[in-house]
């Protein structure tokens, strides 16, 4: 059976191996098939559409479980982590300020949002953020507001630590399937970047290629 030995090399094949040969092949199906690779597109809105839908859900069992079991005394390490977390975050931001001026890139948006104004101070951004936090948990899990799923993880997490230790373990178990399920859908990564790859230089045309080769030399 050829599934088989295809299933075989997949496990043992890392992710970032596949993406780049899905990038190679898009490329090539591009050039030699460009009709069928517009059409290939479903692939990746299929991919993102499920990527986007399975995150905010990550975040909100993840962290609930996480809060929910955590035992009185328990020592945690919070404090190196978010000294890191800060560390990390700030680096990342100046060194990506520093390439992003050294290396100007330029994006062009096909779906711009529009009818969109930036915020007139910093008064009105922390009142939208006041706002998400306290947003419907419902609302915040369909338009991704990570802020109010953060707030209502963080509280269902303290809520249930008072509740039964088969509870707790439900929450565990939840985290361990939506953690399964994450896991598959980015398998499918490449699957879903080759038929983003293919329809947009058929699209597009080759010289995309330059301004996505230099934007991922920027990142």
């Amino acid at each position: 059976m050829l599934h088989r030995p295809l299933l075989g090399w997949l496990q043992r094949t890392s992710i970032v191996t596949q993406i780049v040969i899905s990038l190679v092949a898009g490329t090539i199906f591009a050039l030699v098939w460009p009709d069928a690779a517009v059409r290939v597109e479903i692939l990746g809105t299929l991919f993102i559409s499920a990527l986007k839908a399975v995150a905010p859900i990550l975040v909100l069992i993840l962290v609930i479980a996480a809060i929910s079991n955590q035992q009185p005394g328990q020592t945690t390490q919070l404090k190196p982590i978010l000294g890191l977390y800060l560390v990390g975050t700030l680096s990342a931001a100046m060194v990506a300020v520093v390439a992003s001026m050294a290396f100007p890139s330029t994006l062009v948006l096909k779906d711009a949002s529009t009818g969109m104004t930036a915020p007139g101070g910093i008064s009105e951004v922390l009142l939208q953020l006041l706002k998400n936090m306290v947003d419907n948990p419902v609302n915040a899990l369909l338009h991704a507001n990570y802020i109010g799923i953060l707030v209502w993880a963080v509280g269902m997490g303290i809520a249930l630590r008072q509740g039964a230790e088969h509870t707790r373990q439900v929450m565990t178990d939840f985290s361990h399937g939506i953690t399964l399920i994450i896991q598959a859908v980015i398998r499918l990564a490449p699957v879903g970047i080759f038929g983003l790859v293919a329809s947009t230089i058929a699209t597009n045309g080759t010289p995309v290629l330059a301004g996505y080769a230099h934007l991922l030399l920027v990142l």
